[in-house]
Formats: structure tokens, C-alpha cells, sequence
């Protein structure tokens, strides 16, 4: 199968901390990808260089057959972003926020309905378009999100930790969302979660990111057979530690975000 996106011997350095060291990676077209690791492990500047966000050091990021660094306006059409902190305007309804990002990706104005319809439909949210973001609640927020970016066609989805803080109810809801989206149009989903349950019950492929280096890699069944565990979870905790990271002494504070802690219920 031809890969989406494909990451060869990615580096980013911040003086003399190296907060991503040499990774690199494939991930499948239509496939559902978890990219996993503790706080400050490399996650968060992995994936602000995956979206263009963040210049990498050296290594080289193709998307959708483009490259990221040099052709970064046709790898940004080919993804959409989630980000685990709320980048919705809330004094604009949902439908407004909607439209704001489809004519930023330069949606064609006649199909532009259409396709915001479409977009609100598969999240639950067709009917409460007009109501203002701020009286949406948290998950309403996270979906709303999700079919914001939906509107321009991307061919993979890129979701930082988006059920984190949902109430159980609301999370299975949004995976459901999500399965259907790679199930029904075949979209890519590469996510981060803090909730290893999540990844192992979703995920076809998965990374495991410690120290800036991806320490194992596979399915869910290699990386447990490897690592002679039961559970993803236990695996994770082998390859990673056990202790308590500090959330203030990480790599993802140098790069502007703020530090997080494992937020699972274990």
C-alpha cells in the first residue's frame, strides 16, 4: 500500500537541546496511525513539523507525495489539524467557523455550502449550526473542530490528543465519528492520545516516541509480543518508565507549547 506520509531521519534541535533525534517513519494511505510517548518526549515538535508548522533541523517530510518543506501550501491542502487546545472564535456560530476555514483553504465558493453541510452532518452538528460556539459544550467544541477540518477534502487528518478531558460518553462518540471518517472515505488518521485503551482499540499501526527517538514500532500485537506484555499500555510502560515526568523540563516548552502531563486514568 503507497504511503501518505512518509518521515526520513527527522531532526530538530533548540540550541543544544535536541528534542527530535533522527526519526523516521511511513505511514499508509487509509490507515489509522498512533504516534505515542510521554511528556517531552518529542510528540508535540514531531507533530508541529509533520504540519508545518516548525522547521525541522534536517530529515525530509513528504505528504501526499509533496514536500513539506518546499511545496508547504500543497502539503497543507492535503491535511487537516486538530489541535488539543480550542482554536475556535466563540462569539461566531458554528457554521461561521466553518465557512472562516473553507474560504481560507480557498473551498470553491459554489461548492462551499455544500461541503460545510456535509462536514457538520458527519459530526452531529447540522442542527445546531447557528448557535454561538461559546454555549457549545466541550465535545460539541471537539467536533465542531473535526468538521472545521473536514471542509477542504484532506487526505489525512492530524488529531493531538482530541478526546483528552471528554467524559467517556463523549469520547466513544467522537471514535465513532473518526472510524466512520477512515472507514467511508478513506482518510488517513494520525492521532495522539493519552489514553492507551484508545490507541490500542483503534489504531492499525503504531510509534512509540521517547527522548526524541521512536523506540519501537508495529502493530499492537508485535510491539506486545516484543516486549513480552499484555496490554499496550503495560508495553508503553516498559519501553518508557514508569517515573513522573516533569511537565516543566520537556521539549515541547521549547518549542512555545505548554508542558502536559500524562492525563489517563492510569
Amino acid at each position: 500500500m503507497q504511503n501518505i506520509l512518509s518521515v526520513q531521519s527527522l531532526t530538530k534541535k533548540f540550541d543544544d537541546l535536541t528534542a527530535v533525534n533522527n526519526i523516521s517513519f511511513n505511514v499508509e494511505a487509509g490507515s489509522i496511525f498512533a504516534f505515542l510517548g510521554p511528556n517531552g518526549a518529542g510528540k508535540s515538535t514531531t507533530i508541529k513539523m509533520l504540519t508545518t508548522v516548525l522547521k525541522p533541523t534536517s530529515g525530509e517530510i513528504s505528504i501526499n507525495g509533496f514536500n513539506a518543506l518546499k511545496e508547504q501550501d500543497k502539503a497543507r491542502a492535503s491535511f487537516g489539524i486538530v489541535f488539543q487546545d480550542h482554536s475556535l472564535d466563540e462569539e461566531l456560530t458554528g457554521y461561521e467557523n466553518v465557512v472562516y476555514h473553507a474560504v481560507i483553504y480557498k473551498v470553491p465558493k459554489k461548492e462551499r455550502a455544500e461541503r460545510i453541510q456535509k462536514a457538520l452532518e458527519i459530526v452531529g452538528l447540522w442542527d445546531r449550526r447557528e448557535d454561538y460556539v461559546k454555549k457549545y459544550s466541550g465535545g460539541m467544541k471537539r467536533r465542531l473542530e473535526i468538521a472545521r477540518a473536514l471542509v477542504h477534502y484532506p487526505k489525512i487528518l492530524f488529531l493531538d490528543e482530541p478526546t483528552v478531558g471528554l467524559d467517556p460518553q463523549t469520547r466513544r462518540s467522537i471514535w465513532d465519528h473518526i472510524r466512520d471518517l477512515n472507514k467511508e472515505r478513506k482518510m488517513t488518521i494520525f492521532l495522539t492520545t493519552h489514553y492507551m485503551e484508545e490507541a490500542e482499540a483503534i489504531a492499525d499501526q503504531i510509534a512509540i516516541i521517547d527522548h526524541g527517538k521512536i523506540v519501537e514500532s508495529g502493530t499492537v500485537e508485535e510491539i506486545k509480543k516484543r516486549t513480552e506484555s499484555e496490554s499496550l499500555e503495560e508495553a508503553f510502560l516498559k519501553l518508557t518508565g514508569r517515573h513522573i515526568r516533569d511537565e516543566n523540563n520537556g521539549p515541547s516548552n521549547k518549542t512555545g507549547m505548554r508542558g502536559r502531563g500524562r492525563r489517563s486514568r492510569h
